[in-house]
């Protein structure tokens, strides 16, 4: 069974750009979108509306970093901390080139940093290049495909 790539952009445009540039990569993945920091985490997290979703982690989170309510790097820092979802490969997608955000990106344990080209063939290249890389050719490691919830939960 294929995993479903997790999109967490609040942009209505670079959502829209992204999704056409996935199209265009004929991923068979599902596509799961999520508008804020707070859903991502409850989605990966399996809670509020997210808690009777099918279990499994993404093959890869697509992440914004400047967000609304919990921002990107608060994401990847709840992701890298949390068992069952350490291993899950996070792509920082952002119109960001400041230093800070990309060194921090990477001490938090980010995958890969991509800023979004301006150009909208750059861009739809390089989102099917990155959805193809992680969602076909990844080997993750065994056992690191699902989040489960802590008992008492």
């Amino acid at each position: 069974m294929l995993k479903p790539i997790l999109l967490v952009e609040d942009n209505p445009n670079d959502l829209e750009l992204t999704l056409i540039a996935l199209e265009k990569s004929q991923l068979a993945n599902e596509v799961i979108i999520v508008r804020d920091g707070a859903e991502a985490l409850d989605y990966l997290m399996c809670r509020g509306e997210y808690a009777n979703r099918q279990a499994g982690n993404p093959a890869v989170v697509l992440l914004d970093l400047k967000l609304p309510k919990v921002d990107g790097l608060e994401v990847l820092r709840e992701i890298r901390t949390t068992n069952g979802l350490k291993s899950t490969p996070v792509v920082m997608l952002t119109s960001s080139k400041e230093e800070q955000d990309l060194l921090r990106s990477y001490e938090l344990g980010v995958n890969a940093y991509v800023v979004k080209p301006v150009d909208f063939t750059e861009f739809v290249r390089a989102i099917a290049d990155l959805g193809i890389f992680w969602a076909v050719l990844n080997e993750p490691p065994p056992g690191s495909y699902r989040y489960t919830k802590p008992r008492g939960e």
